[in-house]
């Protein structure tokens, strides 16, 4: 380990040796990627950071998974999901909380259809108005 990214993982130097393997490679993949970053880049890795972190414990292992189900995508589906949320960041914030209300109105079906639909050809975001649950 560079004496860098020694010194960013000061915090754990009493403990290190009782981490998991798992573990220790994770911090020092986080560590080489941290001195590779913008201060921007950084700036919003430190927020994200500090969300995690006040997160409750439930949250967190639900991000975790969802995080392994994506992972475990085929190479082009992930590709898709990424393209999909690049979309959905680009539009104005009314849009994409309106998207939001309709996705948790819509039955796990609904949801289901609007998500394994082929993307259309103009590459829109899904509508998911078009499959609200009735009332």
């Amino acid at each position: 380990m560079s004496p860098e990214q020694q010194k960013l993982l000061h915090s754990y130097q009493d403990t290190w040796n009782s981490l998991p393997p798992e573990r220790q490679q994770a911090l020092s993949r986080g560590s080489q990627r941290w001195l590779t970053m913008t201060p921007e880049q950084r700036a919003g890795a430190q927020q994200r950071f500090t969300q995690w972190r006040a997160m409750p414990p439930e949250q967190r292992q639900l991000l975790r998974q969802r995080w392994q189900q994506f992972k475990a995508l085929p190479p082009e589906r992930q590709q898709r999901v990424r393209e999909q949320f690049n979309r959905f960041r680009q539009m104005p914030p009314e849009r994409r909380q309106e998207l939001r209300q309709q996705w948790r109105q819509m039955t796990p079906e609904q949801r289901r259809r609007v998500i394994q639909r082929p993307p259309p050809a103009h590459a829109s975001p899904p509508h998911p108005a078009q499959h609200r649950n009735p009332r």
